[in-house]
């Protein structure tokens, strides 16, 4: 049986993302990005919503044909590729690159598909209907050394967890990832 993990990055003031979408804090360096890679590339599938599914689209599946991008960006992009993904959409028809599209969260099929091995979340409304249909296992945060002061937080008001830790790990670029299992 696998583990169902929300796998996030947040600011120090616990935002997931800044004003606007704003990513340009996360602090990813190929330490970090060597570690997502190894602890990403056995899950199997990532589940998403579709504002994270299109971010991730836009860039990984041609990743490894950009010049500019370091070795474990163009490893990511074979990962990305080659792992079956879920994308939980109302608007899309299909997606590409081994993507399944499912409207609704069925839990029953969530837990039956991690039967199979360890699903990653990604995107915050997503998480947050993980979360509130007890799905999460376990909850990943890479904090990063920034406070970034405004913009859409992971954790929504009210919302309320009882999280055991794990273990946690410091990078060199000042994140510390925090692993918690959530306890029911």
């Amino acid at each position: 049986m696998g583990v169902i993990r929300v796998h996030m990055a947040l600011s120090l003031d616990g935002y997931f993302e800044g004003p606007d979408h704003d990513l340009s804090w996360h602090r990813v360096d190929a330490e970090l990005h060597q570690h997502f890679n190894d602890v990403l590339r056995p899950s199997r599938a990532f589940v998403s919503g579709r504002v994270t599914y299109d971010l991730m689209a836009s860039y990984w599946p041609t990743a490894d044909a950009d010049d500019d991008a370091g070795p474990q960006e163009r490893e990511f992009a074979g990962i990305w590729r080659d792992t079956p993904k879920v994308v939980y959409s109302r608007t899309l028809e299909s997606a590409g690159w081994g993507t399944e599209v499912q409207r609704e969260v069925d839990p029953a099929a969530v837990r039956s598909l991690a039967e199979e091995g360890d699903l990653v979340v990604g995107g915050a409304d997503l998480a947050a209907t993980f979360f509130r249909e007890g799905l999460v296992d376990q909850v990943w945060l890479y904090v990063m050394p920034v406070v970034i002061g405004a913009g859409r937080r992971l954790f929504a008001s009210g919302q309320a967890l009882d999280l055991r830790l794990l273990g946690s790990q410091a990078f060199g670029n000042g994140v510390i990832e925090l692993r918690y299992a959530v306890q029911r």
